[in-house]
């Protein structure tokens, strides 16, 4: 029974689940007259409106799709809900990030990303963070429970049980993805989770007390729970589906309606009378279409707004290398993480790289810093997305990739969540983590699994800066900008070159009277040098200009050599198809002032369209060689 207290409280829980239910009645009214494109229900969920009550100010929600009651309750307003719905430009993202998909910077909502359960290891690493720093904050994070068969799920779960990390799971079982009846294939149903609690969410009272038991077991320090939470998807998925294909009319009149639940509950203590109900129900109708109409006649978002906050505010000109800088690449990478472990909100982490090991390249050997360099599981998926929450969460993170071959199971954090949160947010929320990874062949043993030059598939992705350092001075800037800057950076290493002593390189060709220009990056502009030499004693003179920021990249300096030349040889690791060359090549000539100073077809000498094979001599084969930019230089002059 209630108390007056617990009667009033309830109430609260009340109002907020009808302005959640109203306002999913008013969508799919609005959606069927062409006011808006799309919408995705939370009937059934608003439930999940009495977590609020369990959380501070200072905590942490990864929520998901259908979660408007919960945020209601934690602070978001109708008007933050409608504008949402609208896409105007007063919305959390803009207008950018789809309806239903929210955020809140000031009230610790971090923004929701479509691929299910991609939210769950940024979480994890906003509980590591509150860890890190001594807080006792608590992170909240929910997924349907289809999206417990993701892999990312499983590897937050592990992280949080290995860490006892302060992150409750909240898992919203309404027993259906989308179509597909889920009872018997989600990790409950196959018995894959241990020690979690089963509330029936569909009684909000009886869900609040089961919040009461989870949240007093982790922010005391018990570690991380799992809340299955049992309840009925009223509506259909979304505004394109209909759930009357697949679910018989008997199944969806046996739905528990947890409004219904709570009103007969407040009804029955006294707490209510139906006359009051009524009333109430008018006002929330009446807010409701306020706030729709409202946001209806809201202007649309400028479209040359869709550009900003891509990235922050534009880098800064690389700092100045200390005299005496190191002699190899490698050296200046321990040297720049050195640097960075000065910041206490700095977190190195990855595969291997603590002590004594270091790394598989040495690069973090003799850091120190126990507590803030550490060893990450074997899942880069893990690695990247925990770092995406430490950097959300304000600190510094900075995590290795052994190869950057391994980037594959990463690729969801990296192109959903660390990519797309600045401007899928319109800037509230930023992320400023820097990956690096040795990259590229010319080395003995690498094979298909550890000679790849993936570059394109990062420039690829608008909201990564991403570089390939040549130099000890620009591995230093290359670190120093992405440790201080504001946006998630790749660092690429070239492998042929980290153990090369820098004395030993080929100093940079200056500008002047030149037939050519050759541009590289990498491990090429090595290449690029020495074929540069060889071309000289030809009576050739290759102006090689040198790449290292590839992404955001400016033209200018090649724009200017190619206005000495009128000749242009582009020199990748990478194959030819869909690659950084082939774009550079297509700006430059597709760039009426560029073009019509061409002397020849520009040429890209690139690797062979063909995997890089394990055996010297096959791998020598197919990769780019001196040889090959001097044969293509020739052909351009002739």
């Amino acid at each position: 029974m209630f108390v007056p207290a617990d009667s009033d409280r309830a109430l609260g829980w009340l109002r907020t689940m009808l302005v959640s239910r109203e306002f999913d009645r008013r969508a799919a009214l609005t959606y069927r007259q062409g006011g808006i494109w799309f919408h995705i229900p939370g009937s059934g969920h608003e439930s999940l409106a009495v977590l609020a009550r369990h959380l501070r100010p200072s905590d942490v929600i990864a929520p998901h799709y259908r979660d408007r009651a919960l945020l209601l309750a934690r602070g978001m307003t109708l008007a933050d809900m409608a504008a949402d719905l609208f896409a105007t430009p007063a919305s959390g993202s803009a207008g950018r990030n789809m309806t239903s998909h929210f955020s809140h910077r000031d009230l610790n909502v971090f923004s929701v990303a479509a691929p299910v359960a991609s939210n769950c290891l940024p979480a994890a690493g906003f509980a590591w963070a509150a860890r890190l720093r001594g807080d006792d904050d608590v992170v909240l994070c929910l997924v349907g429970e289809a999206s417990t068969r993701q892999g990312e799920f499983y590897e937050a779960v592990a992280f949080a049980v290995e860490k006892q990390l302060p992150l409750v799971f909240v898992v919203e079982d309404n027993m259906y993805g989308i179509s597909t009846r889920t009872v018997s294939g989600t990790a409950r149903g196959l018995s894959l989770l241990t020690g979690v609690l089963v509330p029936d969410a569909s009684d909000p009272v009886a869900l609040d007390r089961a919040a009461a038991r989870a949240f007093r077991q982790v922010r005391g320090g018990g570690g991380p729970v799992v809340l299955w939470c049992e309840m009925d998807r009223l509506d259909s998925h979304t505004s394109f589906d209909d759930q009357r294909v697949y679910r018989s009319a008997e199944e969806l009149a046996r739905l528990r309606d947890p409004i219904t639940i709570l009103c007969d509950r407040l009804v029955e203590e006294g707490a209510l009378d139906r006359g009051e109900l009524q009333q109430l129900c008018e006002e929330v109708v009446d807010e409701v279409l306020n706030a729709f109409e409202r946001a209806a006649r809201a202007p649309r978002p400028a479209p040359t707004s869709v550009h900003t906050h891509l990235y922050a505010a534009p880098e800064e000109s690389p700092a100045a290398a200390p005299s005496g800088s190191p002699a190899t690449m490698a050296a200046a990478v321990t040297d720049a993480l050195s640097e960075a472990l000065e910041d206490p909100d700095t977190v190195i982490f990855g595969e291997d790289i603590a002590a004594p090991k270091g790394g598989v390249f040495a690069l973090t050997k003799g850091l120190g810093h126990a507590e803030r360099v550490v060893n990450s599981p074997l899942a880069e998926a893990t690695v990247v997305g925990v770092g995406v929450g430490l950097a959300a969460a304000g600190m510094r993170p900075v995590v290795e990739l052994q190869f950057i071959d391994f980037a594959g199971p990463a690729w969801n954090q990296i192109t959903t969540q660390l990519a797309t949160l600045r401007w899928r947010t319109a800037g509230d929320w930023s992320c400023p983590l820097t990956v690096y990874a040795p990259s590229g062949a010319y080395t003995p043993g690498g094979g298909i699994w550890h000679s790849q030059s993936l570059e394109s598939l990062f420039t690829h992705t608008p909201g990564l800066r991403v570089t390939v350092p040549y130099s000890p001075a620009e591995t230093t800037a290359a670190f120093r900008l992405a440790h201080t800057g504001a946006d998630p950076t790749m660092i690429l290493l070239p492998k042929r070159l980290l153990r090369r002593r820098w004395a030993d390189a080929a100093p940079v060709s200056p500008p002047g009277n030149a037939d050519v220009t050759v541009v590289a990056w990498g491990s090429c502009r090595e290449l690029a040098r020495d074929a540069a030499d060889r071309l000289a004693g030809d009576g050739v003179h290759a102006e090689v200009v040198g790449l290292w920021r590839l992404d955001p990249l400016d033209l200018g300096p090649l724009r200017q050599s190619l206005a000495r030349t009128g000749r242009l040889v582009v020199v990748q690791e990478a194959v030819p198809t869909s690659s950084f060359g082939a774009w550079l090549v297509s700006s430059l000539v597709t760039d009426p002032d560029c073009f019509y100073q061409l002397l020849a077809a520009p040429r890209l000498v690139s690797r062979q369209p063909v995997h890089v094979p394990y055996d010297t001599g096959l791998e020598a084969h197919v990769l780019p060689s001196a040889d090959d930019i001097v044969t293509a230089v020739h052909a351009i002059l002739n």
